[in-house]
This record gives structure tokens, C-alpha cells and sequence, in this order.
């Protein structure tokens, strides 16, 4: 995930891909716990951090043992009702959420190539806002620090540890890596391709309270012993763009500090002239509200000093070669075979409307030993890149290896000239050709497609998967295709809707060549002659998540379920592969595979999974990261808007909670608009009522430990049958939010006049336009890093193709910051004084709040120094918490004012009153809204919610 996280800025915005860019890498999984995630996400896989990106420094407090009592968490509210000191330093929440929050991590695990060894990755908690107070160089749309020359806010581990997996399945003794400093920070961990060695970066605090440049270091993966690569002290990595591979089983090239480099620039005194940009040749450039781009000259010439390395091979014997002329290196790339590695870079002119990803660009192919081949491509800066979605750089792009082949390419050009607006078929061509073609070889077309490229799989000269989708009509095709017979025509395996997930087939599992690439999986079963495959997916059903392995057969399409995950108590998905240590077709009866399994009450843990009799073996066994909450309910709800559209939610209520004797409380409604092409694809029911529960650092989750009842991510959608997706956005908006509070005040588990609305980002961004347009449903709202006047953002947002100028009355009437005046609910904004988030600049807070007290609007404005779009220290976060506490205790809790009033009363009131039926009583006291439900959910009423399993294949090998 190292290269997804540094990379992204090198990605096009508009790029649909989603399937593995590399995954011929070593399996890492990732726990997730409160420390990592600032909220609770309705996607298993849709907000994955990078591993390198995990906030893990020390934090005070520990978690406490036994469920929260409604004495207890009641009490906590005194801890806001003290506004004396409203303003004066940071504040954190009461010990019953900080308990939570401060709970340390479980490790992050990583399994050797082989499958034959795995890493506990060691960390700690949330960081202290120190770290992210050390000086950055914000230039071309990235953050570097200047000092350990790498991105800035890089997290780390405190310790590795290595376990032999046994022959039973079991984990053998850990082997501890030792010999690096005391209180080393570690990161970008990778195994060697025989996973004899582990390489790592070390840095350490040096007594002037800063951390030293990072090193690299090399454990034996037997004794667990360290040692740095380079035996001279002053050779120290360059990570602000890539940082170092393995060429072979006992070589690195490393991204290097060059050694003849000097101190950094001066910033001039005295300007040489004005700053001048210039359209006179009228070329059409519409770019994002990009944040932190170069700004001058000087900026120029330090992005140069910071991005610029000098690339040494260096061997595990101690000998080093300077590979190439310094450059700014972002990506380096072995052939499978280990001859060949190719290069890109970055060079001028730069630009100062756009970030480093589409600054000009040089793809190279060099020998292993370091001497040039040839260049692949020179792309120019690509500032003209449209903004319609689907719409690519000009010119050769994905350019990757073959997985299935020693050393061959393969890449794509567009033939729309990168504009998804231009109508053309075909759309793009997907070319290949080896690394040293033959004098006046042309490059072979393996496929042409009439949608935008999106990825492939590869088996071998008889099979590959490519796939191509289009936006705007949610297409994803499937194409079968034989890479190395020009005879056999292409052929559609699966055409679909990705809004449909309910059709979604699966993809297919990979398994790992001696190359270390990854292929696909072909599979032989007993004496048959069928050509099979695996296919694993995430198995989307009215009544939830039911993840499958499927046997699937090439040529017929017939499929066999040969492992399908717990239907009534548990959740089990399929994580890897595990039984890929041979060559050729896998057998099926000698199956094995890694699973993760959890319940509602039951945290994940992983599981080997053997064939022929589907034997399991436990691996891991971590504790509950919250116990105080291990007994809080959670329900998938489903209900109706006014339309027709039928909706679906997941409420949540607190430990204990009997709706029929305790009556409603206040309710937390938090959600993320999203768009659909399709009315049936919305309400689909997505997630699993068996998954548990995560619970982040600024988790809505948190509040149910102080008798909240949670809505959490209750549909909004926003369906658009033609092109105008956003024209009647806000009818939409309000008509789900309206038949959500509807449903959970019939219920009689939230109180009419307690409901909260909160979101983050677009959820923000929804919470402002619900108090503008739909105040009678909720007391008060918490928007947190949102945009609320799109105006801002005039050349589109959130998928949004037109701009401001073709769609003036989508922007402005879908902008809150335009119907300022109608919010008179109390609203409490919060933004992270250095977001960087394209459209959500920290501006957006301030415009909405100024706008809001000019009309006498009860508002707060907090702005978290030094926190970007997510907020990472454990000062920052723990403030949100306490505003967030008092708001709602303020303005939710206490509130007395009109919101909800259609509903008055307590629900037996309500019962007698006829506005809640005797049904739905029925309904509410067994935790369901009707019978489907209550059978779906009888196993476990009052269970934990759930969690996110972070299970990937890394596009880097680092961590």
C-alpha cells in the first residue's frame, strides 16, 4: 500500500481503476482498530489506509473492561457543561470515549511469498499533534518533510516480529528483529523475493527532539538479526517518491540522497519579476481546486532538491554501483525475469495550476546491472487533462509487465485523445511487445476496447481478463481474451452495472509464480477436463453479505460454490490464497486458502481453510479492541422514501438499550450522499448484519457508549436516470433523510426532538444543505472538513462532469452556503486547518460561518491546527470528540425546540395516538421492523455491529 499511498498524486483523478496495478507482491492484512480510522465505513474495502500511513504513537489511558451503564455514561455529560473555558486549549472527552479511542492496536500482519512465515507488524496509538508539527515543504500538491526527506506525517512500527507457520496451521515461537536502536521507527517493510531477508527504514530521535534521515536496514529472517544495507553512516533514503525494490534475492536499488548535494536554496529576497501565467495560444485547461502546487521559481528548484535521488544498486555482500543520472525517480519497476527495470521520472517544465501527477514524464527501461536500453515514452505536462470523469492522459499509459511472461509490456492508449466526451470506437487499445523487440518489430494489439480501460488479469498465452467500464453508465465488462492466438476472437464474460452488486460475480484469485508475479488460478478437479478458475466475491444479497469461493469454468460458465461463508452467526470472507508454492494447475482437494471470520460479538481473526475436507486452523487470536461496548446492538433496517425507492440503514443501539421500557433517545443520523444511475441498485442491501463493528478515533459509534442511539450510513441516494445526476439533489437529499428519521421515530428508538445530523466531507457537505431545506427533522448538526459553496469548485465536484458555467442552477441551488439564511438549527462546523482535499480548502468552513453569524445563526467554527482532511494527532481528534460531546449535549440532549414536532411524546403515547402502530411495537421491542428482519436477525438482538477486515494485495510489498 506504500506505492498506492505515495502514488496517488501521481494517478489521474479521473481513472476508474480498481483492480490490482502490481499484485505480484506478498499478502499483507490489516486490524483494524479505533487508533486508525476517523470513521465507520459501510465499504469493507473503501476506506483502506495505507500501512504506512497508520497514526501509532503512544497515547495515555487504556481501555476498560465491563459495558457502559446508563448511570454512568449520563454522568459523563457534566464533563460539557462548563463554558468558561470555551476556546482555551485543547480538551478531550470523558474517560468513557477516551478509553476507547486510546485502546492500542493489534499488530498488522504480513505473510512471507511463500506463505510460510508471517510478520506482526508492532504500533501504537494516536500520535501527538508534535509530529505533525514538524516543518513541510508543501510543493507541487505533496507535503515533504524537509528534514527526513520523505512525505511528511509518515506513521511507523515499534517492532517486528517473525512466526513460522507449523505444518498443523499453527504459529511457532516469534522470532524477534533485533539490532536497530531503541526506540526506532520503522517503516516501508518488505521481504526479499526467497524470504531469507526482510528489508526495512529506520529512523531515531536525536536529542535535539527532531528524527534522523532514513536508513535502510536488513534483517535475517531465521535469527531475526539487523544490520544497516549500507556500511557507510551517510548514505540515507530519498522517500518523497519511491524509495527502494528488490532487483533480485540479494540486491536493492535504492532511491539515495546524492552525496554531492548541497544545502537547500535560498528563498531571494528581492522577487525576479512578476509571477505570470499566460493562455494566448486559448487552449482549453479546467483544473481542480488543487491545493499546495508550485507557486515560483524558488518552488521549483526545491521541489528539485527534495525529489531528486540518486538510484545505487546495493548488494546484501556490502558492494554498491551508482545506477543512472540523479532524477526525480517515482517509480521503479523489475521484470519478472529480474533483466530488466523500468523507470519513471519526472522532469520540467513544471506547472503551477497542477500537481506533480501530471507534471511531463519519462518511462525508461534499464538493465538490471544498470545500463540504459531504451526510453518508452516522453509524455508532455498534461495541465489540458479533461475533467470528465472517464477522460485520461494522452499518450501511453498503465505501462506494466506481463505477469505470465519473463519480460514483456504491455500498455494502453487512449484513441479519444483522453476526452471521455468525444465519441469514438474504439476508445482505447491495449498494446504489447517485449522489452528488446527485434529491429522494425511494431508493437501487437492484444485488445481493443470501446469503453476506458481498467485492468487486466493474466494466466498465460491461452487466457487473460481485461476489463473496461464507463462512468457515466456504471458499464464493467469482462473480456475473455487469448493473449497469445490471434485466432481466438474476444468474448464478453460478464457485462454489468456496477451499481448492481448484487450481480457482481467475483474476481478471480491469484496465485504466485516463481517469478514472484501473480496469475491467475487455473484449477483441476479430479479427472475432469473442464477449464476451471477460481472466483471469490463479496456475495451481496437482499438479506446481506454472503461471501462465496466459486469453482467457475471457462468455457461452459458453469459454476460450482465450493466455500461460502456463515449465514446465520458469523462473517467470513476469503482473504488469499495460500496452497501456491507449485507450478502448474492447483489440485482441488489440495485447496488451501486464508479466511477472516467475526461476528457481531466477536472481533476478526484468521483462519486456514484446507481441502478436501475444509479443515480450519486458527491463527490469529486477537482481544476485543472495546470491550466496554461488547454487548451494543445493531440492526440492517430498511424502509421506503415517498417515492417508492426503497432505502436501508444500519442502526445501532446501546448496550443493555429495550426500546419498550427505556423510550427513545437522541440519535445520531450519520450518512454520505451517493450517486446512482439505476432505482434498483440503491437499495440494495450492502454489508453483512453479522460483521463487527469498528470503531474509529472520531467514530459516530463512539456516542453509544454515552446512550446514543446511531443511525449510521442511512442510503442517500441520488438517482439519475439521464446526464443530470445533481438537478434535483436536493428533493432527493431530503426525501431519504425525511423517511429515515421517519422510520427510526416510528420505531420508537429515536426521540422527534433529539436527532443530530453529522457527516464528514460530502456528508458535511449534506448536513448544512438538511438544515437549510429540512430543519423540522433535526435539533442541531455537526458538519465536519465539508464544501458548502460550490461556486468554489466551478469546473466540477463529486463526480459532477459539467461546470459551474453549464449547470450555474446545480451549483448554486445545491450549495448551502447560498441558503445561509434558512439555517437557524445550531450548527457546529470543524475543519482541519491544513486540508488539502481537492474542494474542501478550509476556506469552505470559514465562507459558511461568516454567511451563518451575518444572519444570526447559532454556529460554532473550530479550526484543528496542522490536521489535514482527516485528522490524525491525538490532541486533534480527542478535541473533536469534546466538541462534539458538548455540542450534542448543548443542543441534542437538552434541546427543547420544535425539531420533530409532528412526533410528540413517548412512543406508548405514540401507540395510543396511533402514530406508531401496535405492530411496529412488536417490531421495536424485538429490534426489527418486521418479521423478514426479526428472522433475520433472532440469532443475536442485541450483537456487535460491524468491522472492516483490511486484506490486500499490496501494489508494493512495503508496509
Amino acid at each position: 500500500m506504500h506505492k498506492l499511498y505515495y502514488r496517488l498524486t501521481l494517478l489521474s483523478s479521473s481513472s476508474p481503476l480498481s483492480l490490482p496495478s502490481n499484485p505480484s507482491l506478498p499478502l499483507t492484512l490489516r486490524y483494524t482498530t479505533a487508533a486508525n480510522f476517523a470513521s465507520v465505513s459501510t465499504s469493507r474495502f473503501s476506506h483502506i489506509a495505507p500501512l504506512a500511513a497508520v497514526s501509532t504513537e503512544d497515547s495515555a489511558g487504556g481501555a476498560s473492561n465491563g459495558s457502559v451503564s446508563p448511570s454512568s455514561a449520563t454522568d459523563t455529560f457534566a464533563d460539557y457543561e462548563d463554558d468558561s473555558t470555551l476556546g482555551v486549549g485543547y480538551r478531550v472527552p470523558p474517560p468513557v470515549i477516551r478509553d476507547i479511542v486510546d485502546a492500542p492496536p493489534v499488530p498488522a500482519l504480513s505473510f512471507s511469498p511463500y506463505r510460510d512465515k508471517i510478520i506482526f507488524l508492532k504500533r501504537t496509538a494516536l500520535p501527538p499533534l508534535t509530529e505533525l508539527a514538524r516543518p513541510e515543504e508543501k510543493l507541487a500538491g505533496i507535503r515533504i518533510d524537509g528534514h527526513l526527506n520523505s512525505r511528511s506525517r509518515m506513521s511507523f512500527y515499534t517492532g517486528l516480529g517473525i512466526h513460522r507457520i507449523l505444518p498443523d496451521g499453527t504459529l511457532g515461537p516469534e522470532v524477534e528483529v533485533r539490532g536497530f536502536p531503541e526506540g526506532a521507527k520503522i517503516n516501508f517493510v518488505t521481504w526479499s523475493p526467497d524470504a531469507r531477508h526482510l528489508s526495512f527504514s529506520v529512523r531515531v530521535n536525536e536529542e535535539d527532539c527532531n528524527t534522523s534521515k532514513l536508513r535502510v536496514w536488513i534483517a535475517d529472517v531465521e535469527t531475526g538479526n539487523a544490520r544497516p544495507l549500507f556500511q557507510s553512516p551517510d548514505v540515507y533514503l530519498n522517500a518523497v517518491f519511491e524509495n527502494y525494490v528488490w532487483v533480485d534475492n540479494s540486491t536493492l536499488l535504492v532511491c539515495t540522497i546524492p552525496s554531492t548535494r548541497g544545502a537547500p536554496p535560498k528563498k531571494p529576497l528581492v522577487p525576479g519579476g512578476p509571477k505570470i501565467q499566460s493562455n494566448e495560444t486559448k487552449n482549453v485547461i479546467r483544473v481542480r481546486t488543487y491545493k499546495h502546487l508550485l507557486k515560483d521559481e524558488y518552488d521549483e528548484d526545491l521541489f528539485d532538491y527534495y525529489a531528486t535521488s540518486q538510484l545505487v544498486l546495493a548488494s546484501l555482500d556490502g558492494t554498491t554501483k551508482n545506477f543512472g543520472p540523479p532524477a526525480v525517480y517515482t517509480s521503479l519497476d523489475p521484470s519478472p525475469d529480474e533483466k530488466y527495470i523500468m523507470i519513471n521520472s519526472l522532469h520540467r517544465p513544471y506547472s503551477f495550476i497542477a500537481p506533480c501527477g501530471l507534471f511531463p514524464k519519462k518511462v525508461e527501461l534499464w538493465s538490471a546491472d544498470g545500463k540504459f536500453v531504451r526510453e518508452l515514452c516522453d509524455l508532455p505536462l498534461a495541465e489540458d487533462l479533461p475533467i470528465t470523469s472517464n477522460s485520461v492522459r494522452k499518450g501511453m499509459r498503465s505501462i506494466k509487465w506481463r505477469a505470465d511472461k519473463p519480460s514483456t509490456l504491455y500498455w494502453v492508449e487512449t484513441q479519444d485523445g483522453g476526452d471521455a466526451k468525444v465519441e469514438v470506437s474504439p476508445r482505447d487499445i491495449v498494446y504489447s511487445q517485449p522489452a528488446e523487440p527485434l529491429e522494425g518489430e511494431q508493437p501487437v494489439i492484444l485488445h481493443k476496447l470501446d469503453l476506458r480501460y481498467r485492468g487486466i488479469f493474466w494466466c498465460d498465452d491461452s487466457l487473460a481478463f481485461v476489463y473496461e467500464s464507463w462512468f457515466k453508465t456504471r458499464r464493467i465488462r469482462t473480456w475473455v481474451v487469448s493473449p497469445g492466438s490471434q485466432d481466438v476472437p474476444p468474448r464478453i464474460l460478464f457485462d454489468r452495472s456496477s451499481d448492481d452488486v448484487y450481480s457482481n460475480p467475483g474476481t478471480p484469485m491469484l496465485r504466485r509464480t516463481q517469478a514472484g508475479t501473480y496469475i491467475i488460478t487455473k484449477i483441476k478437479k479430479g479427472g475432469d477436463e473442464g477449464r476451471y478458475i477460481l472466483l471469490k466475491g463479496s456475495g451481496a444479497t437482499p438479506k446481506g453479505n454472503i461471501p462465496f469461493l466459486d469453482l467457475f469454468d471457462i468455457h461452459t460458465g458453469n459454476k460450482e460454490r465450493i466455500w461460502e461463508s456463515d449465514k446465520q452467526k458469523y462473517f467470513e470472507t476469503v482473504v488469499a490464497l495460500m496452497s501456491d508454492q507449485e507450478e502448474g494447475d492447483l489440485q482441488l482437494d489440495r485447496l488451501k486458502i486464508l479466511i477472516s471470520k467475526e461476528s457481531r460479538r466477536e472481533n476478526t481473526q484468521y483462519y486456514f481453510v484446507s481441502w478436501p475436507d475444509a479443515k480450519r486452523v486458527k491463527v490469529t487470536n486477537f482481544p476485543h479492541p472495546y470491550p466496554q461496548l461488547a454487548s451494543l446492538q445493531k440492526e440492517i433496517i430498511r424502509y421506503q422514501r415517498k417515492d417508492g425507492v426503497q432505502l436501508a440503514a444500519t442502526l445501532y443501539l446501546p448496550p443493555g438499550y429495550n426500546p419498550s421500557t427505556d423510550g427513545p433517545l437522541p440519535c445520531l443520523f450519520w450518512s454520505y450522499p451517493r450517486e446512482f444511475k439505476r432505482k434498483d441498485a440503491d437499495s440494495q442491501v450492502r454489508g453483512s448484519p453479522n460483521e463487527f463493528a469498528v470503531i474509529g478515533s472520531t467514530s459516530p459509534l463512539l456516542w453509544l457508549a454515552q446512550r446514543f442511539a446511531v443511525l449510521s450510513r442511512p442510503t442517500i441516494p441520488i438517482i439519475g436516470e439521464g446526464e443530470e445526476d445533481k438537478d434535483s439533489f436536493v428533493e432527493q437529499l431530503v426525501a431519504s433523510a425525511e423517511a429515515a428519521v421517519e422510520e427510526v421515530i416510528r420505531r420508537g428508538v429515536a426521540h422527534p426532538k433529539k436527532i443530530a445530523v453529522c457527516g464528514h466531507s460530502y456528508g458535511a457537505f449534506m448536513t448544512a444543505n438538511l438544515l437549510a431545506h429540512a430543519p423540522h427533522l433535526f435539533c442541531c448538526g455537526i458538519a465536519r472538513s465539508g464544501a458548502y459553496n460550490r461556486t468554489l469548485t466551478p469546473f466540477g465536484f463529486q463526480d459532477e462532469y459539467r461546470t459551474l458555467w453549464e449547470a450555474s442552477n446545480t451549483y448554486l441551488e445545491m450549495s448551502p452556503f447560498m441558503f445561509a439564511n434558512k439555517i437557524k438549527k445550531p450548527i457546529l462546523l470543524i475543519h482541519g486547518e491544513e486540508d488539502n482535499n481537492s474542494g474542501t480548502l478550509p476556506i469552505q468552513s470559514d465562507r459558511l460561518f461568516s454567511a451563518l453569524k451575518g444572519h444570526g445563526a447559532l454556529c460554532r467554527l473550530v479550526i484543528l491546527p496542522y490536521e489535514t482532511h482527516g485528522y490524525s494527532s491525538r490532541e486533534g481528534n480527542m478535541h473533536v470528540l469534546w466538541e462534539t460531546g458538548r455540542w450534542l449535549h448543548k443542543y441534542c440532549v437538552s434541546n427543547t425546540s420544535d425539531a420533530g414536532e409532528d412526533y410528540p411524546g413517548t412512543v406508548k403515547e405514540n401507540i395510543s395516538k396511533g402514530t406508531i402502530d401496535a405492530e411496529s411495537k412488536v417490531a421495536a421491542a424485538s429490534g426489527g421492523s418486521s418479521k423478514e428482519e426479526c428472522d433475520l436477525e433472532h440469532e443475536e438482538s442485541h450483537s456487535l455491529p460491524r468491522s472492516f477486515l483490511g486484506n490486500f494485495f499490496q501494489s508494493s510489498g512495503k508496509h
